[in-house]
């Protein structure tokens, strides 16, 4: 009860400056209404953070450190780049763009250091032993990163595309009203137009990943449980937003379209990088858990 409210407080301590700089304009009301909404907001990112430091080995200001930025960076950073890409031509200035950062700023970097305090994760528990796990190779690193750039390209963009922009709603709020475009002339014609676009989806990619990596490295939880909570850190708080009114985005439809994209393709997108992250792999075949072959005469030799 005490990190909820010291969550509510501190996450309406960070909203107040935004508040004022709103544009004046009549949102439709979002799946939960404001007050139960707030209420439900604070308990499930409570639960999600009280998740994130129970599950880690480490303690101190280093779980504070890593984990504050690791949320900062995927509850607001993240998202908000998106708005100024997407967002700023319609309905975010740049005074508001400013805010939007500024906001997230008490829960990540006070709330969670007190969090782990309160919790009891300050100083190890007499008798604890930290796992250290194995470290990767630059090279590993390498290719493992670009694959999650690729893949949440992927991803973001096929969500994007049969989720989301099926929605004519949507399409008219970004510009785009009409008839929907074929996938593929859809493709091409936002290469040509923006080409920028997906050189900074390939960086969000990575950001992401960077984002998740200290979750995965401290957790102490099984691999699946730990994809899962990285899962929930990628998709519920932007999920729970998305449902209450915003005059950032007012049409009711427009959200709920982009909580089924953001949903399924962070989520999976999640998974997809603690498979990749969670442990070194020798090779592709490692990668997909295939044993490799023992041969014959090794296995003679071994007996003789």
């Amino acid at each position: 009860m005490l990190l909820l409210l010291l969550y509510i407080v501190l996450f309406i301590a960070g909203s107040i400056p935004l508040a004022g700089l709103l544009p004046d304009v009549a949102s439709e009301p979002g799946l939960l209404p404001n007050e139960i909404g707030l209420l439900v907001f604070g308990i499930a990112n409570t639960l999600l953070i009280i998740g994130l430091i129970l599950s880690s080995q480490w303690h101190g200001w280093k779980l504070a450190i890593t984990l504050s930025f690791a949320y900062y960076g995927a509850v607001t950073f993240l998202p908000q780049i998106e708005s100024w890409y997407f967002l700023s031509n319609i309905t975010v200035d740049e005074k508001i763009l400013t805010q939007l950062f500024v906001s997230g700023l008490p829960i990540a970097f006070i709330y969670i250091p007190l969090a782990v305090w309160i919790l009891g994760k300050w100083r190890p528990k007499t008798g604890s032993k930290s796992d250290p796990k194995e470290v990767m190779p630059a090279k590993q690193w390498l290719w493992k990163l670009a694959l999650i750039a690729v893949a949440y390209v992927l991803l973001y963009w096929n969500a994007g595309y049969f989720i989301a922009w099926q929605n004519p709603e949507l399409r008219a709020f970004y510009g785009s009203p009409g008839e929907i475009v074929p996938f593929w002339q859809h493709t091409a014609a936002t290469f040509s137009n923006d080409p920028g676009l997906f050189a900074f989806q390939i960086l969000r990619g990575i950001l992401w990943a960077l984002c998740a990596y200290p979750i995965i490295r401290g957790s102490k939880i099984s691999t699946w449980f730990t994809a899962i909570l990285v899962g929930l850190l990628f998709t519920l708080p932007m999920i729970l937003g998305l449902m209450l009114e915003n005059p950032l985005m007012p049409s009711a439809s427009v959200r709920l379209s982009h909580i089924i994209e953001t949903g399924t393709s962070n989520f999976i997108f999640a998974l997809i990088i603690v498979w990749l992250l969670h442990r070194p792999h020798s090779s592709v075949k490692d990668l997909f858990g295939i044993k490799p072959k023992i041969k014959s005469d090794t296995i003679t030799k071994q007996f003789t």
